[in-house]
C-alpha cells in the first residue's frame, strides 16, 4: 500500500516584506544560498474574455543565481538596525527553514511573492502571486472586465445617422430656394420675378466663389515645396554607462590609484576611477554595465579567474 505524503502550505512572512520592497526597485534581488527573484517588464494586454490588464512586472525565479550581492543584507540592516553580519545570518536562517520545509514535502509561501514546492525530480518550482505587480509606474491600475460590444446594433444606428444627415444637406439648397419663390410670388408680377432671378444668381455666385477659393486652396498646398531647406544637424548622445560598477579596488592615494587603472587597461579592462568616496578613497572599477544580470556575471568570472575579492557597486554616476 503506497501513503502519499499530504503537502502542508508553511507561510513564512519574515523577510517577504524587505524582498517585496526590493522588487520595486531591482530588476534582481538575490536571497544569498538559496536563488534569485527576477522581473521583466510586461506591456498591458486584453485575453479573450475581454479581460484587460495594466502593464507590469513579470516574477520569475533562478535557482543558478545565489551569491550574495549585499543588497539585501544592506536592506535588511538598515530597516531594522542591524549590524551587516547580523542580517546576514538572518537570512542565511531564512534560507535555511524554507530548504527544511520544502525537504520535508512541504509548500512554501512568501507572502504576496509566490510559492515554492518541489516537484517529483526534487527540483525546486516556483508559482509567482498574481496580487502584485512589482511596477512603480502601474501604481493605482488594476485589471478589469469590459462588456460585450454590440458592433452591428452600432453599424446600423451609425448608417442610419449617415442616411439622416445627407438627406438633411440635400434638402437645404431646395427650402432655400423655395423660400426665395415665396417671396417672389408674394410680391406679384414682374418685379417679384426679376427678385427671385437676382436671388438666385446671388447664391449661384457665392457658391461658385467657395468652389474656386476651395480649389485654388488645394492647387497650392499639392504645388507647395521647400526651395531652402534647413542643413541637416548631426548630434552625438554619449553613451550610457550603467549604474552596475565591478570594483577592483579604493585607494588613499591618487596616484596609486591611476597605476592601478593602467595596469587593468594592459589587462584588457575598460577600467577607470569613478571618483572618491564617502572615506576618501579613490575607486578603480573594471568595468560599469547598464544590465545587473550582465553585471553579476562579469562579477562571477572575476572571482573565478582573477580577483577573489572584486565586488558589485550599485551607483548612478554624474
Amino acid at each position: 500500500m503506497t501513503v502519499v505524503k499530504k503537502k502542508f502550505k508553511f507561510v513564512s512572512m519574515e523577510l517577504s516584506k524587505y524582498i517585496k520592497d526590493l522588487l520595486y526597485r531591482y530588476e534582481c534581488v538575490i536571497l544569498p544560498g538559496f536563488g534569485a527573484f527576477l522581473t521583466q517588464y510586461r506591456t498591458a494586454r486584453i485575453d479573450g474574455e475581454h479581460n484587460f490588464y495594466p502593464p507590469g512586472k513579470t516574477l520569475s525565479f533562478n535557482r543558478q543565481l545565489q551569491t550574495n550581492d549585499g543588497i539585501l543584507a544592506n536592506y535588511l540592516a538598515s530597516a531594522e538596525g542591524y549590524s551587516y553580519e547580523l542580517a546576514l545570518q538572518k537570512i542565511r536562517n531564512f534560507t535555511g527553514e524554507i530548504s527544511l520545509k520544502l525537504s520535508e514535502g512541504e509548500m512554501v509561501s512568501l507572502q504576496n511573492i509566490g510559492e515554492f514546492s518541489l516537484n517529483k525530480e526534487r527540483n525546486v518550482q516556483f508559482i509567482p502571486s498574481d496580487k502584485e505587480n512589482f511596477s512603480r509606474d502601474s501604481f493605482g491600475l488594476t485589471s478589469f472586465t469590459s462588456n460585450s460590444i454590440l458592433r452591428e446594433t452600432l453599424s446600423e444606428k451609425s448608417n442610419l445617422v449617415n442616411l439622416n444627415a445627407t438627406a438633411t444637406k440635400s434638402r437645404i439648397p431646395i427650402f432655400r430656394y423655395a423660400a426665395i419663390g415665396l417671396i417672389a410670388i408674394t410680391l406679384g408680377g414682374f418685379s417679384g420675378l426679376k427678385i427671385y432671378e437676382n436671388e438666385v444668381e446671388k447664391y449661384n455666385f457665392a457658391e461658385r466663389q467657395k468652389a474656386n477659393d476651395l480649389l485654388e486652396n488645394q492647387i497650392q498646398e499639392a504645388t507647395f515645396e521647400m526651395t531652402n531647406p534647413f542643413p541637416a544637424i548631426t548630434l552625438s548622445v554619449p553613451k550610457k554607462m550603467g549604474k552596475y560598477h565591478l570594483v577592483a579596488g579604493a585607494f588613499r592615494v591618487e596616484e596609486n590609484a591611476h597605476h592601478k587603472v593602467s595596469e587593468l587597461i594592459e589587462m584588457g579592462f575598460p577600467a577607470h576611477i569613478i571618483g572618491v568616496n564617502k572615506y576618501g578613497l579613490h575607486q578603480v572599477i573594471y568595468s560599469s554595465h547598464l544590465e545587473r544580470i550582465e553585471a553579476l556575471q562579469a562579477l562571477r568570472n572575476l572571482k573565478k579567474s582573477s580577483n577573489m575579492e572584486a565586488w558589485l557597486l550599485v551607483q548612478e554616476l554624474p
